[in-house]
């Protein structure tokens, strides 16, 4: 397949072999210290997920080193996650994080 034709998230996945497309709802929140990112949180579906990392399609102001919490739709389960990569094709920007604490045992459930 051409580069040109692949979606953002595929294209950030490729730089992470052997991990494998999901449809996991979620919620995204910036972890910013002393700003009022702390209340902006946007619905994302994860694509391409792990225990270790996940990537979503985001249009929220994330940087890299950036800190997130992501949380299931039904909000039992909420994990912090660090953006390790960012890929912007189109108009569009995937996102790659890695779970803060190694493994994120409620990805793997859902």
């Amino acid at each position: 397949m051409i580069t040109d034709e692949l979606g953002c998230t595929e294209q950030l996945a490729r730089f992470f072999p052997g991990l494998p497309g999901v449809r996991i709802p979620v919620r995204v929140a910036p972890l910013r210290v002393g700003s009022s990112a702390a209340k902006v949180h946007e619905a994302a579906v994860v694509e391409y997920g792990s225990e270790e990392f996940a990537i979503f399609l985001s249009t929220l102001p994330l940087e890299f080193a950036d800190r997130v919490r992501i949380s299931d739709n039904g909000g039992g389960h909420s994990a912090e996650a660090t953006v390790i990569a960012l890929q912007y094709h189109e108009g569009r920007k995937a996102v790659a994080v890695r779970f803060a604490e190694g493994r994120c045992e409620w990805m793997r459930r859902s």
